[in-house]
């Protein structure tokens, strides 16, 4: 699928979900929300929080959404979900992902909300998008679980994808020093193999090994490579 065509087809999804969620402003004001939103998910700045991701976070919520209450409301937040993406120089934000999580769910409410999408309905997505900052669905919430893991879905990844997933992350943080992004990443994995699970839906379950091989085969990598870093003589500053 071509750019153009990745862009009609999801211009399309876009004004299909806001229908289904009960917009009712017209189609035109509808699609200029939704193109809006696009051309932040393309902004040259994201190496991977982009257009492509968007897709696949939204073909995982289509796979998982017999498992949803709202899936309408679920798709809006995979819009949202990325839509404010600080990117910073700091490994701070390595750490925590450059997505504003508070400042996207605020941004869904808004829009949806001045699109007539019913209160509850915006409030629904807005909350949502904010339950993304931690990854942590209340039990029994099964549209926060789909979103969840539709997000994460990515690190159960075959081997080369997830490879190319860590590429396109560097690239994204390219102006974080080596050092301290490979430690930001190993703060990252470390959390995810503490958690009990990191699917929650039933279909997502049967992700989890495959992102547990994954993560595990990075975090040997990444303490090779500090490592090997550590090794090196330090660099002279009269130099």
């Amino acid at each position: 699928m071509g750019v153009h065509d990745a862009h009609q087809w999801l211009g399309s999804s876009w004004l299909r979900s806001c229908r289904g969620a009960g917009a009712t402003a017209p189609d035109e004001e509808v699609r200029a929300v939704g193109q809006r939103l696009l051309d932040r998910w393309s902004h040259p700045s994201r190496s991977f929080h982009n257009v492509r991701h968007l897709m696949d976070v939204l073909g995982r919520v289509d796979e998982l959404s017999q498992e949803t209450h709202e899936p309408d409301a679920v798709r809006l937040a995979a819009w949202y979900h990325g839509a404010v993406f600080a990117h910073d120089t700091d490994a701070e934000h390595a750490t925590t992902g450059s997505e504003d999580e508070d400042a996207s769910a605020l941004l869904a409410h808004d829009e949806l909300a001045g699109l007539g999408v019913p209160e509850r309905t915006a409030a629904r997505v807005r909350d949502l998008v904010a339950m993304l900052h931690r990854h942590y669905p209340e039990p029994g919430d099964g549209d926060a679980a789909v979103l969840s893991d539709a997000d994460l879905a990515l690190l159960a990844g075959e081997p080369q994808r997830y490879k190319e997933y860590l590429r396109a992350v560097r690239e994204e943080y390219a102006e974080i020093p080596l050092r301290e992004f490979l430690e930001a990443r190993r703060l990252i994995v470390s959390r995810f193999l503490a958690r009990p699970a990191i699917y929650w839906s039933p279909m997502g379950h049967a992700w989890e090994e495959a992102a547990r091989q994954n993560l595990q085969a990075e975090q040997a990598r990444i303490d090779k490579e500090l490592a090997r870093l550590a090794a090196e003589p330090p660099a002279d500053p009269a130099a």
